[in-house]
C-alpha cells in the first residue's frame, strides 16, 4: 500500500469511527455530540474517499447503512416499505450535477423514452423534524413508527395519536386494505421556546433545537407528556395498493408527487402548502433562494428544500440506491451569517483549567434569536482569526444552534488597534499558563486556582451528579471567595456559622442546605463518578463505567494495570482511556478520593444496586409506575434500579403498564391499576424480581 493510499485508509478509518459514534449518540442516546453541518462535512469527506478508492469501503461504514440504530425504549417494527434517506446538495452546482445524472439515467434505463432535458420538478420545504411512517388498515390508523435505521423503527402509535393533525380514520368511502403514509412530525417554534423556558426555570437541560425536542418528545413513555407538547405533522407521500381505485368522485389516484399532496389533503391530512412545481432548475433555484430569505418567518424550522421529479413514471424508472431515491435530493441552506463589531474578549477558566477566549460583540439577530457572545475555543482558533479589538467580525450559528465567529472583515479594521492575544497568566489566579505540545488548549495548572475549583463544585452539585438543590453558582462563589471551601470534600465539613455569614442565609435555610449536602453522600455510584469531573466522561459514559467497574478502587486498578479494558467498552476510545489514566495519576485527585472516603462516600456500587448483575436486562422493555412510600428505597433509587435492569418508569397508569410498584399510602394510581388489570407488586416482590 503506497503512502498516499495508506493515509486515505487511516483517514477513512477515523471518519468511520467519528460518524458511527455520532450516529450512536444521536439515535440511541438521544444526545447529539456534533452539529448536522459538521456531520455532513465528515460524511461527504468519507464518501469522496470511498468513491475514489472503493476498496476502502467496509461493512461498518456509515455509507453502507440507511440511518441510525433504533432505541430500545419501544417495540421495534419492520417497515413494510423502507424509509430511505435523501442525498444532500449544498449549492446550485451540486443540484445541477444531480439533475444531469437524472437525465442520463432516464435515457439509459429506457430507450423508448427520449432524453428529458427538463423533467418537471416539485419543490417542497425540508421540515426540520422527525420522519414518521403511518399505516392505515381499512381506513383506521393501526401503527406509527419512527425511521430508525430505515428498515426497522420504533413503534410509537400511542404517542402519534396525540397529534391532532394526524387523522385516526381516513376520509375515504372505500379505503383499501392498507395505506402507508410518510411525513414529518415537528415541534412548532413557539411551543419549543415555551418548553425551553419551562426547562430553564426548573434547572433542566435545554433542548438544542426543535428537531431534538420533537425526537425526545416522541420517545416519552407517558403519552400525556407528548400531548402537552402539541407536536404537529405534515404528510408528504402516500403508498397505495396497485389494484385499488377510489370511488369518491372528488378523488383521483395520484400519478405524481403534486397529485399525492392533493390526495393527502382530501383524505384528512395536513400538508405543507408552500410546495411549487417547476419546469427547470432555474425555477427550483428561485424557490430555494426565496425561502432562504423567508424561512425565519415560518412557524416551524426548515433547513433546506427537497427537489423531486414530479411524475411517478419517471420516479419508478429511476428507482433507488440502497439508501436514497435517485429521483429526489435535499438542498441544504448554509448557516446564517451576519457582521457585527467586536467589543471585547474575556478569558474564562473551566474546571479542567482550560482557558477559553469568548468574544463579546454588538447584539445581532441570528436564526431567530439575539446573540452577543461566542466562544473562540482556544489559542489556535484565536490566532487563525487574527482578531484585533474593534474588528468587524462575521458570526453564524453552527448547525443553527451555537454562535461562532468565522472570519474578520479586515477592510473595516480601526487604525492603530491592538491584536487580541491569549494572556500568559491565568486571569483568575495569575499562575503562568501552559500549552501542552501538540494541543490547542492552554491551561492553568495551579491546583488551587479558584476558577477551577468553582467550576468543579458547580459540576459536583449539578443534577447529573450530586443534585444538591440550593447550592447555586452565587453561593459557591461566596464559599470559595471566603475561603470556607478549598475542595469538594470541604463542602461536607461546612458548619452552620459559615453559611450564616453569607448573604441571604438564615438558620432554617442554612440547616436545610447542610442536610441536603449530607444526604448527597448516598447518591448512586455512577453519579459520584460523573461528579468527579474526569475529562471526557459525561453522564452516559459514567454509567457505562459504573456497570463495568464496581468501585473507584477497581477503576483505578484497571487504569494502571490493564487500561485496554476501558477502551474495549463500547463507545470508549483512547482519548477517554488516557483521560482516566491521567486523572488517577494526579496527586490532588488521589487526595480527593481519600478525603471523600473519610467523610462517608462509598465511591462504589451500593447494596441496593448490587442485585444480580448477570440479570441486567431482567426488566427489558417493561414499563413501571411507582406509587406510595417504599420502606428501604427512595423513588429515585427504585427508578435507577428499574432503568439499570432495562425497564422504563412512567408517571401514569395505562394498559401498556406492566407493573405498579406500590408502597404505603398509595393513591388513585393503585385503583386505576386494579381496574385495568395491571400487575401490582410491593417492594419485597420487586427485589425478588431483581
Amino acid at each position: 500500500m503506497n503512502s498516499n493510499l495508506n493515509q486515505l485508509y487511516e483517514r477513512a478509518k477515523e471518519l468511520r469511527a467519528l460518524l458511527n459514534k455520532a450516529n450512536y449518540s444521536y439515535y440511541v442516546l438521544d444526545a447529539p455530540e456534533i452539529e448536522d453541518a459538521v456531520y455532513d462535512q465528515l460524511y461527504r469527506e468519507l464518501i469522496e474517499i470511498e468513491n475514489i478508492h472503493p476498496s476502502l469501503i467496509t461493512d461498518d461504514s456509515p455509507s453502507q447503512r440507511l440511518g441510525g440504530v433504533p432505541s430500545k425504549g419501544f417495540k421495534n417494527v419492520e417497515h413494510n416499505i423502507p424509509l430511505l434517506s435523501l442525498e444532500n446538495a449544498f449549492n446550485f452546482n451540486e443540484l445541477k450535477a444531480w439533475y444531469g445524472r437524472i437525465n442520463k439515467l432516464i435515457s439509459s434505463k429506457n430507450k423508448n423514452i427520449k432524453a428529458v432535458d427538463s423533467p418537471e420538478l416539485i419543490c417542497e420545504l425540508k421540515i426540520d423534524g422527525n420522519a414518521i411512517s403511518l399505516r392505515y388498515e381499512n381506513g383506521i390508523l393501526t401503527r406509527a413508527a419512527t425511521r430508525g435505521d430505515g428498515k426497522t423503527g420504533e413503534e410509537i402509535t400511542t404517542n402519534i395519536k396525540t397529534i391532532s393533525t394526524i387523522p385516526l380514520r381516513l376520509l375515504l368511502k372505500n379505503p383499501p386494505s392498507w395505506i402507508e403514509i410518510r411525513g414529518e412530525a415537528f415541534m412548532p417554534n413557539n411551543i419549543f421556546n415555551k418548553l425551553n423556558i419551562e426547562r430553564k426555570n426548573t434547572d433542566q437541560p435545554l433542548f438544542a433545537n426543535p428537531r431534538n425536542s420533537c425526537a425526545g418528545t416522541l420517545r416519552q413513555l407517558d403519552s400525556k407528556i407528548v400531548a402537552s407538547r402539541k407536536l404537529d405533522f405534515f404528510a408528504y407521500s402516500v403508498y397505495l395498493p396497485e389494484n385499488w381505485e377510489p370511488i369518491d368522485s372528488n378523488l383521483k389516484k395520484p400519478n405524481s408527487q403534486s397529485e399525492s399532496l392533493a390526495f393527502l389533503k382530501t383524505i384528512g391530512f395536513k400538508i405543507n402548502t408552500t410546495f411549487e412545481t417547476k419546469n427547470n432548475l432555474t425555477g427550483a433555484n428561485s424557490y430555494y433562494k426565496y425561502w432562504e430569505i423567508k424561512k425565519n418567518s415560518l412557524a416551524y424550522a426548515t433547513d433546506g428544500i427537497v427537489v423531486k421529479i414530479d411524475k411517478f413514471t419517471i420516479q419508478n424508472l429511476l428507482g433507488s440506491t440502497n439508501k436514497a431515491p435517485r429521483w429526489a435530493i435535499a438542498v441544504k441552506y448554509p448557516a446564517e451569517e451576519k457582521a457585527t463589531t467586536l467589543r471585547k474578549i474575556i478569558f474564562q477558566v473551566g474546571r479542567s483549567g482550560a482557558v477559553t477566549p469568548v468574544a463579546e460583540f454588538e447584539s445581532i439577530e441570528l436564526a431567530g434569536t439575539t446573540v452577543n457572545r461566542a466562544s473562540l475555543h482556544n489559542a489556535k482558533r484565536l490566532g487563525s482569526l487574527d482578531l484585533h479589538y474593534g474588528d468587524t467580525i462575521v458570526v453564524r450559528k453552527a448547525g443553527e444552534i451555537i454562535p461562532e465567529v468565522i472570519r474578520v472583515i479586515k477592510e473595516f479594521r480601526p487604525v492603530n488597534t491592538q491584536l487580541v492575544k491569549l494572556p500568559q497568566h491565568c486571569p483568575e489566579c495569575n499562575s503562568k499558563l501552559i500549552q501542552e505540545p501538540n494541543e490547542a488548549i492552554t491551561k492553568c495548572i495551579n491546583s488551587e486556582c479558584p476558577a477551577k475549583l468553582k467550576g468543579l463544585l458547580r459540576h459536583w452539585v449539578s443534577k447529573g451528579a450530586m443534585n444538591i438543590d440550593g447550592l447555586g453558582e452565587k453561593i459557591i462563589n461566596q464559599l470559595v471567595n471566603e475561603g470556607y471551601v478549598k475542595s469538594i470534600a470541604d463542602l461536607y465539613k461546612l458548619e452552620i456559622n459559615c453559611l450564616l455569614g453569607l448573604e441571604r442565609f438564615g438558620e432554617k435555610s442554612a440547616n436545610n442546605l447542610l442536610k441536603e449536602i449530607n444526604e448527597s453522600k448516598n447518591t448512586n455510584w455512577h453519579k459520584q463518578l460523573y461528579g468527579l469531573g474526569i475529562p471526557h466522561i459525561g453522564e452516559a459514559n459514567a454509567k457505562s463505567l459504573s456497570k463495568n467497574f464496581n468501585s473507584i478502587e477497581e477503576l483505578c486498578s484497571i487504569a494502571k494495570e490493564t487500561p485496554e479494558n476501558i477502551s474495549n467498552i463500547y463507545g470508549f476510545g483512547n482519548e477517554m482511556k488516557d483521560a482516566i489514566i491521567m486523572w488517577f495519576e494526579d496527586s490532588n485527585n488521589k487526595a480527593l478520593i481519600k478525603d471523600l472516603k473519610k467523610i462517608g462516600f462509598s465511591l462504589k456500587e451500593s447494596l441496593n444496586s448490587n442485585y444480580n448483575s448477570n440479570q441486567s436486562n431482567v426488566f427489558d422493555g417493561k414499563i413501571f409506575v411507582l406509587t406510595g412510600t417504599l420502606d428501604s428505597l427512595t423513588r429515585d433509587e427504585a427508578k435507577e434500579l428499574i432503568e439499570s435492569a432495562g425497564g422504563k418508569v412512567s408517571s401514569s397508569i395505562s394498559k401498556k403498564t406492566d407493573f405498579l410498584l406500590s408502597g404505603e399510602k398509595s393513591g388513585s394510581k393503585l385503583k386505576k391499576a386494579q381496574k385495568l388489570g395491571v400487575k401490582i407488586i410491593n417492594e419485597n416482590e420487586f427485589k425478588l424480581l431483581l
